[in-house]
């Protein structure tokens, strides 16, 4: 058989090989780094014979592939430690993911000392290098072989396999856990590897089901390469708005109010203030949007017109029990059914089309407790919706518009780069969830490509996200874990119009059908502010600061030159506070770099006789001394224009 490898070269043998074995034919070096093999294309086992002409690639740890194999390999060790440590503990599943992997456990809740004492067994079942080896049984031998281990959720996992279904262990020098591979040649392979955290999962993500306990690691083939990731994994931590938006005192959660419901400070409301009235105002006066205002819950009358009672009951807040109550009510999930009332109150003619409708909605959803984190998923949240009901033939143009909004909103908050675009389609084997005919719902899909691809946008296409009336483009951004959570989402809808009786009258005075856009511009503003607390790591652009300007006197006795200058900053629109504790001017200092503040005005005798300020910021460190009125006259140009002024480096922001 001949054996074509990734450099052309041809390999010939007589009898079949595994792909380690031919590895190690090529060289022994090879062979020690060897991961798996990519066959025809096809990532393979190590242990995987090859009897016939075949095109060959060695996968090691340089490649990605190869990373996930050791990752996996790490995660069965893992799960051997654990069950050394803890023989009780119950396994379930432990796959390779992005940036390393993780086991779930039928188990208590595992502290840090428990994650450094799993992580020391690991160290002793490496060096004892086991050799892995693979073995095959039938359904029923393999549910058998796990019954007799008593690893319930394992013999689940068989059952829903097919009848005639070979199915694949993996031995580690005693311990066997059900998989399909591929893994390592022996637990010795795994050079680097680190245990990050644990956390609460679903048995199969199913909430009804039993609750697990995830532990997540990582692991590298070289020490070096995981000792990077760790210092990311650190930065990443001081980032994470649930820690940073609390310690800078932005919101807070209380156990008695409930999770997914944060309370925010005022420095926070001011932030998410700003943020709103920038989209109202850009909306309403640039855009062409008429704003609306809507209830926060409706019958479920209204929700089962719609579709949402259906397809969507089980994430909403329900009030009433629908066996016993004349009327039920439901806390709303979104806004659309309510604004298609406010449409319909009047009737409108082709002439008064596109109807741009824009709303600061309230929302609630019922969120599963174990997918809550700080604000990017909560369970009441404000979402800056809007709906346009449009012609056919305008179709295209607005849902090209609202692409440009949300772009230009991008921008101007500075994070136009970090997003990605998807194509959220319907899923076909999944007729139950979506409403329309399949002929609707490609043609739809259809004419979003052709946008997306138009204005040069770069995409990928997600099947089954679709909401049940109509595909999406969803916009999202990945939060410095590498999640990655929607931002902004802009809908194709051709379908509801008809279920709520909504129509124009066209130029020849017949009732027409009008499609619906739904849509956000900047999407919800507690996932906004997260993301931007992460973006920035809390040096936010200085438009958007709660606090734009603290005033520093000396001593007390330049205080109330302090509060005239806050003063004269406050009749410009500029959010500015004095400073004046009984404490030394470095330490001031000190407090207003910790607090991140864009700027500093440092007054004492001489500013106060020349009307002058000093002027320290975050950008800049020293700026020198200047007028009050050229400082406020530079500082309103950047409030008014949203510059993201960049930090320099100078050297007092070194020291």
């Amino acid at each position: 058989m001949k054996i074509t490898l990734k450099d052309g070269s041809i390999k010939e043998y007589a009898e079949a090989k595994s792909v380690y074995e031919i590895a190690k034919d090529i060289s022994e070096g090879l062979a020690r780094v060897a991961c798996a093999g990519e066959v025809n294309g096809e990532i393979v086992d190590l242990r995987t014979q090859i009897c016939k002409d075949v095109e060959l690639n060695i996968v090691t740890a340089s490649d990605e592939e190869g990373l996930k194999v050791i990752r996996h390999t790490a995660a069965h060790v893992m799960a051997e430690a654990v069950k050394r440590l803890y023989p009780n503990v119950k396994v379930t599943i432990g796959p390779a993911i992005e940036d390393g992997f993780y086991y779930d456990f039928d188990a208590q809740p595992f502290s840090r000392e428990d994650l450094d004492k799993i992580e020391a067994e690991m160290k002793n079942i490496i060096k004892e290098g086991h050799e892995i080896t693979r073995f095959t049984l039938s359904r029923e031998e393999a549910i058998r072989f796990m019954q007799e281990k008593d690893e319930p959720f394992k013999v689940e996992l068989i059952e829903d396999l097919p009848e005639d279904a070979v199915i694949s262990f993996y031995d580690q020098g005693g311990f066997v856990d059900l998989c399909a591979g591929p893994h390592l040649m022996s637990t010795k392979g795994i050079k680097a590897y680190k245990l990050i955290s644990s956390s609460m999962a679903y048995w199969r993500g199913n909430s009804e089901k039993a609750r697990l306990q995830r532990i997540y690691g990582t692991a590298f083939y070289k020490k070096e390469d995981l000792k990077a990731h760790l210092e990311k994994l650190e930065d990443a931590r001081k980032r994470d708005h649930n820690k940073l938006g609390r310690e800078m005192g932005l919101f807070t959660t209380v156990d008695v109010i409930g999770q997914g419901l944060p309370l925010f400070t005022p420095k926070g409301t001011k932030m998410i203030m700003k943020l709103q009235r920038w989209i109202e105002d850009l909306e309403e006066k640039e855009w062409g949007y008429v704003r609306t205002r809507t209830p926060l819950m409706a019958k479920s009358d209204l929700y089962k017109l719609s579709g949402h009672w259906d397809h969507y009951k089980d994430g909403m807040f329900v009030l009433g029990d629908e066996e016993v109550d004349k009327e039920v009510f439901a806390l709303r999930p979104m806004t659309c059914p309510f604004q298609y009332y406010v449409y319909k109150n009047e009737q409108h003619s082709y002439r008064d089309l596109p109807y741009r409708m824009g709303e600061t909605s309230t929302l609630f959803r019922a969120e599963d407790s174990g997918e809550m984190h700080g604000l990017t998923r909560v369970r009441q949240f404000t979402i800056s919706e809007g709906h346009l009901i449009v012609r056919p033939d305008q179709m295209v143009d607005e849902f090209k518009g609202c692409l440009a909004l949300a772009k230009y909103c991008l921008q101007t908050l500075g994070v136009e780069e970090d997003v990605t675009y998807h194509l959220s389609k319907w899923d076909p084997n999944n007729r139950e969830k979506y409403i329309g005919e399949p002929e609707v719902w490609e043609e739809t899909e259809q004419h979003m490509r052709n946008i997306l691809n138009e204005l040069n946008i770069d995409f990928v296409e997600d099947i089954g996200e679709a909401a049940f009336y109509g595909p999406k483009v969803d916009i999202n951004a990945r939060n410095v874990y590498g999640k990655d959570d929607t931002m902004i989402t802009v809908q194709w809808d051709a379908l509801l119009a008809e279920q709520f009786d909504m129509y124009y009258i066209d130029q020849n005075g017949e009732k027409v059908r009008p499609y619906i856009i739904h849509r956000t511009s900047l999407g919800c503003y507690e996932r906004t502010l997260a993301w931007l607390i992460e973006k920035y790591a809390g040096k936010f652009p200085t438009w958007l600061c709660a606090e734009q300007v603290r005033v520093l006197p000396i001593s007390e006795k330049y205080e109330n030159y302090a509060e005239t200058v806050r003063k004269e900053l406050a009749k410009n629109g500029i959010d500015a506070t004095v400073d004046n504790r009984s404490e030394k001017i470095g330490f001031k200092i000190r407090e207003a770099r910790l607090d991140k503040l864009p700027y500093m005005l440092v007054v004492g005798q001489k500013e106060e006789e020349d009307a002058t300020v000093s002027v320290r910021s975050r950008f800049a460190g020293d700026e020198g001394s200047k007028p009050l009125s050229e400082f406020i006259e530079a500082i309103k140009k950047e409030i008014n224009s949203k510059e993201i002024r960049k930090e320099e480096a100078t050297e007092e922001k070194k020291s």
